[in-house]
């Protein structure tokens, strides 16, 4: 797989195994940091495409480095890695721009999944936690806000960019809507591209939030 990984965590043990098995898949792991100053550092001289990293870390944890690395590589994709569902910073981790996020217990295909998925600019959520993310949006934020469409905005909408919309908001891959809709995988991407524009969006996660603040899909 044709991606630069730079990989973040404080347990060597981990992140060596993680190495170990990206390298069996064919992905480059240019590079590792043991805590978020050094991910910074690194993460500018390396250049990663992705960069894999623990949420929590001693010093300066995971959601400080991104939104440090976010400020000077916006176009860096950061997938952060946590082992509880329950972890409370989901929220936060995806309104500062984390590309994803992902439990360490899934298995190495799941991982590879997801970054392929990742590399076509879906947003890659553990099983679970997409459920996490919606009640989040749902309980922090306001209907004031104004990266939010407002309400009555889903009139714009075809009905065909609803049905894209809902199915994923819910976590379905853009491959997976295509095959339930009958349409091709480029199409749903276009389709999603006209979601944003005319909800004045600027990623997915927004669409989330939007669809479940506006009774789209339940939690």
């Amino acid at each position: 797989m044709n991606m630069k990984v730079m990989l973040v965590d404080d347990h060597p043990l981990f992140m060596e195994g993680l190495q170990y098995l990206l390298g069996t898949y064919g992905i480059n792991v240019i590079g590792t940091a043991k805590n978020g100053i050094e991910a910074l550092e690194k993460a500018c001289c390396l250049k990663p495409d992705i960069i894999l990293m623990d949420i929590k870390m001693p010093g300066c944890s995971g959601l400080d480095a991104l939104k440090l690395i976010k400020v000077k590589m916006p176009e860096v994709k950061i997938v952060i890695l946590t082992t509880s569902e329950e972890d409370n910073d989901l929220f936060d981790a995806m309104k500062f721009g984390a590309s994803g996020y992902l439990l360490k217990n899934m298995n190495a295909r799941e991982l590879v999944d997801m970054l392929s998925a990742l590399k076509k600019n879906e947003v890659p959520l553990s099983l679970g936690l997409t459920k996490r993310l919606l009640e989040e949006f749902k309980n922090k934020e306001k209907p004031s806000d104004q990266n939010l469409a407002l309400d009555g905005h889903d009139g714009q909408l075809s009905k065909r960019q609803l049905e894209v919309l809902e199915m994923i908001a819910k976590g379905i891959t853009y491959k997976e809507v295509g095959e339930t809709l009958g349409l091709t995988e480029r199409t749903v991407k276009y389709h999603m591209s006209r979601i944003l524009e005319l909800l004045h969006f600027e990623n997915r996660a927004q669409v989330i939030a939007y669809a479940a603040r506006m009774g789209i899909i339940e939690n």
